[in-house]
This record gives C-alpha cells, sequence and structure tokens, in this order.
C-alpha cells in the first residue's frame, strides 16, 4: 500500500551522510521534523527543518530524555491510515501523520567497549525514545517507512524517486526486518551487560542468566558455509573488548570462506596464550605445528617443519607482524596457506606476499593491531548451537604453571622438560579431544588429534614427529585410561609426560613411567575441546 512521503523524523546519533538526506528529501517537498544534535546539525547546514517540540508543543526535558515519548510523535507514527477510527483520533488530536522515521541509537555498544566506562556513562547511553519510535514505525510498516542505517539513505531516495514520493511495499517490510533486527541486538547488548555488572558485584550468584540473547551484525556473506550446497554469513557482536576477528583488517585475498574462519579464529586462539614471538599452523580447526623462538621467522620455520605435509594450505597466527624473512620463507619452495593473521605486515613482506604469483591472488591478509593491548577477556562466553536450544559454557583460558605440577613419579621432569611439558600443553588446550601433543624444547614435532581412542592418538602424534620424538615429551588433555599410552609414547622416545591425573588406574601409568625411568606431573585441570 504506497503513500506519498510527506512528513519525516530524523533522529540520529550517527549523523553521517543526514544532512544531504535531509537536503534531498527536502527538495522531495517533505517536511522534515528532528530533535536536540540532529536538529543543530541540520538547520547548521541550511535544511529546512521543524524542531519536535515546535510539533508537539511540549519542550524537550530532563537533559533530553523525553522529547519525542509524545502521541503527537507516537500517534503520527503508528495511525493506521485506512481505519476511520485512527483517522477520526487523529483529526481530533491534531496528530498530523508522520511517513518516514530515521532514527538510529545512541551507542551502547561502544560506549561499553571503552576501557573503564562508568555504569553512570554506560545508562546515559541506553536509548529510550529511538527504539520506542523505531518499534512503533516498524510495526506501522504498511504505512510507514523506518530506516536505520545511513547505507540505505541512497536506497530510499531512488525508492522515492521511481515511487513518486512513496516506498513500496517492499522495501518497508525490508526496512521494518532490519529495524527489528537493530533493536533486538541493541537489547541484548544492554541485557548482557546489566547481567556481567551484577555478576561482579555479587548481587547474582549464577554465572549464567535465566534468559540470555546473542545478536549480531553482518560482516560479509560467505562463499558457502562447511561445504559448497550450504549458504553462510559472518557476524559480529557489538561491545567486544578483546582482538578478535570481527575487528581485523582484511588487507588482501579471496573472499573468505566459512572454514576459512573457523580455522583463523582456531589459530588466533591458539596464538593468544603466548607473548613471546609465536607461530600456529592450524588445519581443519587443529593445530598441525606451533613454536615459540626468539624471532617471528625461526617460530615460522619450527612451527612450520612440525607437520609440513599437512601445512600446505593450512592458515597461520602469528603474534608479531610478518617481517620480509618470514614472507621471504613462505614463498619460497612448494609452500602455500590459505590465510594470516598477524598484529601486522611489514611493508616489503606485504608487497612479496600479494605480488608474488599464485600467492597475490589467492592468500588472504588480515592484520589485527597489537595483541599487547588487548588482555583476553574472560567475560565472553562460548556458545555451541543445538538443534532446538544452544550451550553456554565459561572459556578454557587456564593453563597450568610450575605449581600446577604435581610430580607423580620417582623422576622429577629436568627443568628444560617441565618448560617444554609446559608448552605442549598450552598447544593440547587447542587440539580436539583425544589431543596429544609431542614436543621438544618450545616446539611442536607431532600432535593426535580426534581420535577415539587416547592410545590411537598417541601413534598419529608419534608418526607425526618421526625420528625426532627422541628425548621430546608428550602432554595429554585428559588423564590416560590405561598404561599403553605411555607405553607406545616411551618405547618411541619421549622422556617425560603431562596430563591432568584423575584414572582409576593411575597408579598403574606412574609406574609404567618409574619401570623406565620417565618423568610424569599431574596438573588437574582436563581440557576437552571437541
Amino acid at each position: 500500500m504506497s503513500h506519498r512521503i510527506q512528513r519525516a523524523l530524523i533522529s540520529v546519533s550517527d549523523k553521517s551522510g543526514i544532512e544531504n538526506f535531509a537536503r534531498q528529501l527536502a527538495q522531495l517537498g517533505v517536511e522534515i521534523l528532528s530533535t536536540g544534535g540532529t536538529y543543530a546539525t541540520l538547520k547548521k547546514g541550511g535544511v529546512p527543518v521543524r524542531e519536535v517540540s515546535d510539533h508537539t508543543g511540549f519542550p524537550e526535558m530532563m537533559d533530553g530524555r523525553v522529547k519525542t515519548l509524545h502521541p503527537k510523535v507516537h500517534g503520527g507514527i503508528l495511525a493506521l491510515r485506512d481505519d476511520p477510527a485512527h483517522t477520526g483520533a487523529m483529526a481530533e488530536h491534531g496528530i498530523a501523520p508522520i511517513d518516514l522515521v530515521v532514527v538510529n541509537l545512541y551507542p551502547f555498544e561502544a560506549t561499553i567497549a571503552k576501557p573503564g566506562v562508568s555504569r553512570a556513562e554506560a545508562i546515559e547511553n541506553i536509548d529510550i525514545g529511538g527504539p520506542s519510535m523505531v518499534r512503533s514505525a516498524a510495526k506501522n510498516h504498511r504505512f510507514v517507512g523506518i530506516v536505520t542505517d545511513p547505507a540505505d539513505y541512497g536506497r530510499v531516495l531512488d525508492e522515492m524517486q521511481k515511487g513518486r514520493g512513496s516506498l513500496s511495499d517492499e522495501f518497508r517490510r525490508e526496512l521494518a526486518a532490519k529495524a527489528y533486527s537493530l533493536t533486538a541486538r541493541y537489547d541484548a547488548a544492554i541485557s548482557g551487560w546489566m547481567f556481567q555488572k551484577e555478576l561482579e558485584s555479587g548481587t547474582t550468584t549464577s554465572r549464567f542468566p535465566e534468559s540470555f540473547a546473542l545478536a549480531g551484525t553482518k560482516v560479509t556473506d560467505l562463499r558457502y558455509g562447511e561445504n559448497p550446497h550450504q549458504l553462510a554469513a559472518f557476524y559480529k557482536i557489538g561491545g567486544s573488548r578483546e582482538a578478535s576477528l570481527a575487528m581485523a583488517e582484511v588487507k588482501n585475498g579471496k573472499q573468505l570462506s566459512y572454514n576459512n574462519l573457523v580455522d583463523l579464529d582456531a589459530a588466533l586462539a591458539l596464538a593468544r596464550e603466548f607473548d613471546e614471538p609465536f607461530v600456529a599452523v592450524c588445519k581443519h580447526n587443529n593445530p598441525c605445528g606451533a613454536a615459540a623462538a626468539g624471532t617471528i621467522a625461526e617460530a615460522l620455520e619450527a612451527a612450520w617443519e612440525g607437520d609440513s605435509v599437512s601445512a600446505f594450505g593450512s592458515v597461520l597466527s602469528f603474534t608479531r607482524p610478518v617481517d620480509i624473512a618470514s614472507a621471504e620463507f613462505l614463498v619460497s619452495g612448494n609452500r602455500f596457506v590459505e590465510a594470516i593473521v598477524a598484529p601486522g605486515f611489514d611493508e616489503d613482506a606485504f608487497r612479496l606476499l600479494v605480488d608474488k604469483p599464485k600467492w597475490g591472488k589467492n592468500v588472504r591478509l588480515l592484520a589485527i593491531g597489537d595483541l599487547a593491548g588487548w588482555a583476553r577477556d574472560p567475560r565472553e562466553l562460548e556458545v555451541k548451537k543445538l538443534v532446538g536450544g544452544f550451550l553456554l559454557q565459561e572459556r578454557d583460558l587456564a593453563a597450568a604453571g610450575e605449581g600446577d605440577c604435581k610430580v607423580a613419579t620417582r623422576r622429577k621432569p629436568t627443568s628444560d622438560e617441565l618448560t617444554s611439558l609446559l608448552f605442549a600443553e598450552k598447544v593440547a588446550k587447542h587440539v580436539k579431544s583425544n589431543a596429544i601433543v609431542i614436543a621438544k624444547g618450545t616446539r611442536v614435532l607431532g600432535v593426535g588429534a580426534g581420535q577415539m581412542s587416547r592410545v590411537d592418538s598417541v601413534h598419529m602424534a608419534v608418526r607425526k614427529s618421526g625420528e625426532r620424538v627422541v628425548g621430546a615429551v608428550l602432554a595429554s588433555d585428559a588423564f590416560f585410561p590405561f598404561a599403553d599410552g605411555p607405553e607406545l609414547a616411551i618405547q618411541a622416545g619421549v622422556t617425560a609426560f603431562l596430563q591432568p591425573g584423575g584414572s582409576l588406574r593411575d597408579a598403574e601409568v606412574v609406574a609404567a613411567c618409574d619401570r623406565h625411568a620417565a618423568a610424569m606431573v599431574f596438573t588437574g585441570a582436563r581440557h576437552f575441546r571437541h
């Protein structure tokens, strides 16, 4: 049902493009109503505009908290133009129709993302009038257009030009759906923040709210999902205080795929375990190589050699900017990766990667900025979608230190062995269970992942390690249910083990180590990842 737009109410926090948009609406014969800062902007820009308080006959008050919450505003938006009772009420009370509502909301998500923001400042950035107008206009979308995104200004003007001043039914429905997505995301952010504040203050003792809302903004459509016949898109959640793919700058390469993002997220999560120069090589959501070293190029070479066969077509994460030595290593030989996430790329390294044939057109390069300023946020929850529901859990951010290791065997691990065990445990946290990581120094030699029996994961890790396994150490994400896993590793050359302990057969497992003078420590912390 098309109606010519005669009157628009404009009240925006994000004022990008608003002056030009309002001016063109006015040129199309639309009367402009506005409030506060938006009114001042339009007035200063020479756009014909009328203040809402003049329209309602009621002044703004309470520092702007009350300005659009008025029957002449909401009646003008909500009235059904084809209902005589509604039009009669409008005539009786002097309510003029409002045919277009242009509103975006106070920046609540950006406000709570600022370090040290006070509760009072956050509360003041909870918009009331804006969401009320958005909901009213979206509800009455048969007659009213609701515009919440500056990116839609051009489309609105094009539609009005084509429709002789009106918007099509289809376009108004599309705008209404988008508007409700905005208010849903806005309310979800407020709800989550308020619950977190109650948790921090001790008002509530439950880690999880009775109702949990998750909403995001689409970053991009993806080429496809896990498989070509599945559609997919990437969304970001507002208010996050942690370095993530959602904030990364894509500097080069083909469109990201669903699998690229899943793998990159896993690689970045592993890299965040380390402050020193570190590189992770990930494939199918598991690290196949990882290393820490004195320089980032040395870490890359050691990580790649952990499993050079699996590394082809992998994704990489760096804790330091990619330098020219790293880029030269990657483009030499028969090496290729799908994507790299790093704090940044040195200019000469970037040029080499994008100018090299085969690399430049394909490899995705994501710059995430200095990781040192972004601590991992324990308030972030992990969400696992199930059919008909979802699971929530806290993140597994814990990692063992020397003080967490209880020596279970007669022989204690040497200082070098313990350093290597603690390194391997950090990596094992990010390997799909059953997880086995064999390492030497701060370098992964072999990984066993996702096997249904732990001894099979040991077999896999030993085979991947090859002859390098002699003198290496092994970390397991969960306890050994039998002695067969450690015995197999010892026969191959492993000299020390780390595991959480807790099996009914712990004594048998420890005895097997003692028979071969191998060291074993228990941490008491399991790190399953499914």
